[in-house]
């Protein structure tokens, strides 16, 4: 794993990434995080795959952060006779709530909930946004629409509401089933689905306690009209592009990403661009330009970090996309554009003596040309602090707590490393040196910018600011 990479690479697990083998080549190719999705796979095998993974952190000597993405509600169509029916421009065509297999003229669609939001006009989009209709009429039992663009209409296909804000709830009883493993078995981070507004945050942040991450997914526009609470109610945020792009205009889908990037790192929260990045390298060991350029756009915008769903879960060269992605966000770090870009979108520090204190490490940090900034922090909220102001330096997060290493993974810029408790600032300092050379931050000579929150074990006071030179 690169030292001197601040973007982070998520990985999503699944059938061709499942042996210890597998798992090791991704992280050795640059994965940081790798991603556990409880929409396929049991409990069984989610365990063996954190088993594995736990093992190969021990193996390498360095915090690996898991990310076990809840699936949310579905909204499905049931089934057809024939398993399948086209729809033409111009059609008129019924959802029911019959349990019957469809036909050419109806389907059953088991949701209560959409019946209830459903006004005429309003607009339904089947299999990922390939189908859309138009509601003309709606009564309590059945919705009749006209068919505005056509297709093929298989089982079980699923179904999304533009422009509605449903009344279901982002937990479903199959989601606080798989929190409550996620939870016990050391989740990292919990990838929060369907979310519409911030007591959906709320819910899972008061079930969590703090045991775990929350990573708020925006495949919502419902949730962006509310997108500062829910930044707030969130530890991180992922921008899932390709759901967001099914109910809203594709056009609109690159400027709303840059403006949630914007607003995560004002409020000092992670935020990961996932979906559909290296899609061509699920069948291709090469990516297109385009999806290149993509990968590279994220990392101009100021993106934490980006991740891989098929092309490592299901991919044939899932390692070949990994490595890609990395020699992507390397090759973006060393451009003068993206330093200028840096430079020109640091967030200003507020009026606190902690967030004054990491803005002026960043600075003399600079000034003198340092090896790197280190932050001891328990809760990791001096080491966010430091990300948030994106140094032109390096970040290690030291912390006695393997917990906080592992969720911090996920970050722009820091290098977490567990150590054990020190008593005094003067030990934390000689700490910080002789783990700035081993893992080749610094050598004899070069100075370290460290700061911390004094007494240790207070999170968020972070109140000392030191200049130290190497002497070992």
């Amino acid at each position: 794993m690169s030292q001197r990479r601040n973007a982070k690479i998520i990985a999503t697990l699944g059938p061709a990434s499942q042996t210890p083998s597998q798992i090791e080549a991704l992280h050795r190719k640059g994965a940081n995080v790798f991603r556990l999705n409880f929409s396929h796979g049991s409990h069984d095998i989610l365990k063996d795959l954190i088993a594995i993974i736990r093992d190969l952190e021990r193996k390498c000597g360095r915090p690996i952060g898991i990310l076990m993405d809840l699936q949310g509600p579905k909204l499905r169509v049931g089934t057809f006779i024939d398993g399948k029916i086209t729809l033409k421009t111009g059609d008129h065509f019924r959802l029911d709530r019959s349990k019957k297999p469809g036909d050419q003229t109806r389907v059953s669609l088991p949701h209560p909930e959409v019946f209830s939001a459903l006004k005429p006009k309003h607009d339904l989009l089947l299999d990922d946004g390939r189908i859309r209709l138009r509601v003309e009429k709606k009564t309590r039992d059945y919705i009749d629409t006209r068919v505005i663009t056509g297709g093929v209409l298989s089982d079980h296909k699923g179904l999304n509401v533009p422009n509605t804000v449903l009344a279901l709830p982002a937990l479903t009883t199959k989601d606080k089933r798989d929190l409550r493993f996620a939870l016990k078995n050391g989740a990292d981070w919990i990838g929060l689905s369907f979310v519409q507004r911030p007591k959906d945050v709320a819910e899972i942040q008061a079930i969590a306690k703090g045991r775990a991450s929350i990573m708020s997914k925006l495949e919502k526009p419902a949730a962006i009209q509310e997108l500062d609470k829910i930044i707030a109610l969130s530890d991180a945020v992922m921008v899932a592009r390709g759901d967001l792009g099914v109910e809203m205009p594709p056009e609109e889908v690159p400027t709303l990403q840059k403006r949630i990037i914007r607003h995560c790192h004002e409020a000092g929260k992670p935020v990961v661009v996932a979906t559909q990045m290296l899609e061509s390298m699920i069948q291709s060991p090469a990516p297109t330009r385009a999806e290149a350029s993509d990968v590279a756009t994220a990392i101009y915008d100021g993106a934490d970090a980006v991740m891989l769903s098929a092309e490592t879960a299901v991919g044939s060269y899932g390692k070949e996309a990994v490595g890609m992605m990395e020699r992507i966000i390397r090759q973006v770090e060393q451009d003068d554009h993206y330093l200028d870009v840096i430079e020109t979108t640091r967030v200003e520090a507020t009026a606190t003596a902690s967030d004054a204190i990491t803005a002026a490490a960043g600075a003399v940090a600079h000034t003198i040309s340092a090896a790197a900034i280190v932050t001891y922090t328990t809760s990791g909220s001096t080491a966010l602090r430091a990300a948030r102001q994106r140094p032109s330096v390096p970040i290690m997060c030291l912390t006695n707590q393997r917990s906080t290493a592992r969720r911090m993974t996920v970050v722009w810029g820091l290098y977490p490393v567990v150590t054990g408790d020190v008593r005094n600032f003067t030990e934390m300092v000689a700490r910080a040196a002789r783990i700035a050379v081993r893992e080749r931050f610094a050598r004899k000579g070069q100075q370290l910018v460290v700061t911390a929150g004094v007494p240790f074990g207070t999170p968020g006071a972070t109140n000392v600011l030191r200049i130290f030179t190497v002497n070992e």
